[in-house]
């Protein structure tokens, strides 16, 4: 069984940058496809960005593309999502996933197996 835990969440102004964190604990999350997904009040859960195990390919939902990079650190068993350039409309609950299968890539929240519990991020304008 694989825990995630998100960290690196807060309130920032517009344009300023945030890196959360996804630290897996229980298994090595070199296997796994790994995502963020964000949940803005009174809104569906959507995709942003996800990564293969190897770290060799990346996919973005548009919205983010050219201001989020996701990567990982399979050393450190960990998932970053580097973002720059935060809008107000980033405004949300950003969550860890992730996927033990084939398939890329994969954006529908419902074929990610494990799951973070989140972290807040607040964007001011």
């Amino acid at each position: 069984q694989v825990q995630l835990v998100e960290s690196g969440g807060g309130l920032v102004q517009a344009g300023d940058s945030l890196r959360l964190s996804c630290a897996a604990s229980g298994r090595t999350l070199s296997t796994y496809t790994m995502a963020w997904f964000r949940q803005a009040p009174g809104k569906e859960r959507d995709f942003v960005a996800a990564i293969r195990g190897s770290g060799s390919n990346t996919y973005y939902a548009d919205s983010v593309k050219g201001r989020f990079t996701i990567s990982r650190d399979n050393a450190k068993n960990t998932v970053y999502l580097q973002m720059n350039s935060l809008k107000p409309e980033d405004t949300a609950v950003y969550y860890c996933a992730a996927r033990f299968g084939n398939g890329w890539p994969v954006i529908n929240d419902n074929e990610y197996n494990k799951w973070g519990q989140g972290t807040q991020v607040t964007v001011s304008s």
